[in-house]
C-alpha cells in the first residue's frame, strides 16, 4: 500500500467524520480513562496519522524516559506499516519524523504558563511550525479550569490543535450517566472533545462521549486492537 492510500484508509478519518470532519485548529481533545488502558498509544497514534499527513507534532511528555515516549511512536509505525503492507516503510519512516519533536517535562518544577512559554518558544524562535500538540503523562488533578483555558488561549493564538491525555483514578465512580468521567466535570465547558477508553475483558472501546456542545448520547465508537493498541475500525473477536 502506498501511503496516500494508507491516510485514506485510516480509521482515524472515521473518528475524524465523528467529530464533525475532526478536532480543528484552536480546540482541545481529551482522551480519558483508568492508568493502563492504551492512552499513550492512542495519542500516538493519532499523532502519526498526522505525521504522515506532512503535519508537524509537538509530543510534551512528562515520562521520566523520553525513549519511552519514541518507542512509542517505533512501535505504532512499524504495527501500522506491517498491517496496512506499506511502501517504502523505511524511506517514509526517516521523513516523516523530521516533522516530530519531543519535548519533556518534570510537572513537579514547571507550571501551565511556563510549559506555554517553552513551547512558544520552539514554534516562533525555533521556528517549527506545529500544527497539533499532544500532551501526555500530566496529572489532570493538577490542572485547573484557568489553566486549561489559557491552554486554549494559546492553541488559537497559534492556530494549532491540542491532545491530552487524562488518567483517571480507580474506582468504580469513575463514569457519570452520559459516560462523562466525574473528575473532568469542572474543565468539560473548555474541553472541546472528549474520548474515552474502556476495557471490557476483551475489547478497547474507544468512545467520543462530548463533541463540542453535544453530549453524545448515542454510542460513536472505535476501538483499540488489544495486542498492537492501534485504532481500528471494529471489535477483535
Amino acid at each position: 500500500m502506498v501511503k496516500s492510500e494508507l491516510i485514506q484508509r485510516s480509521p482515524l478519518r472515521i473518528l475524524e467524520k465523528s467529530i464533525n470532519g475532526g478536532l480543528g485548529k484552536g480546540n482541545i481533545a481529551f482522551v480519558a480513562s483508568k492508568k493502563g488502558v492504551g492512552k499513550t498509544a492512542c495519542l500516538v497514534h493519532i499523532a502519526t496519522d498526522k505525521l504522515f499527513r506532512e503535519r508537524n507534532v509537538i509530543h510534551v511528555s512528562f515520562s521520566k524516559r523520553t525513549d519511552h515516549i519514541i518507542s512509542w511512536y517505533e512501535d505504532i509505525f512499524n504495527e501500522i506499516s506491517k498491517k496496512r503492507n506499506l511502501e517504502n516503510a523505511l524511506s517514509i519512516h526517516d521523513e516523516i519524523i523530521r516533522n516530530r519533536v519531543i519535548m519533556n517535562f518534570n510537572q513537579k518544577d514547571i507550571d501551565i504558563t511556563q510549559i506555554l512559554k517553552s513551547l512558544e518558544a520552539m514554534i516562533v524562535g525555533g521556528n517549527f511550525k506545529a500544527d497539533a500538540i499532544i500532551v501526555d503523562g500530566f496529572e489532570i488533578e493538577q490542572m485547573s479550569f484557568d489553566g486549561l483555558k489559557k491552554v486554549k488561549e494559546f492553541a488559537k493564538k497559534l492556530d494549532l490543535e491540542v491532545w491530552v491525555s487524562a488518567s483517571l483514578k480507580k474506582n468504580d465512580l469513575t463514569f457519570d450517566e452520559n459516560g462523562i468521567p466525574y473528575e473532568l466535570a469542572d474543565l468539560l465547558e473548555v474541553i472541546d472533545v472528549l474520548i474515552t477508553l474502556k476495557y471490557d475483558e476483551k475489547n478497547i472501546r474507544m468512545d467520543v462521549v462530548k463533541d463540542r456542545d453535544e453530549i453524545i448520547s448515542q454510542e460513536r465508537h472505535l476501538f483499540l486492537d488489544p495486542k498492537t493498541l492501534l485504532i481500528m475500525e471494529s471489535e477483535t473477536l
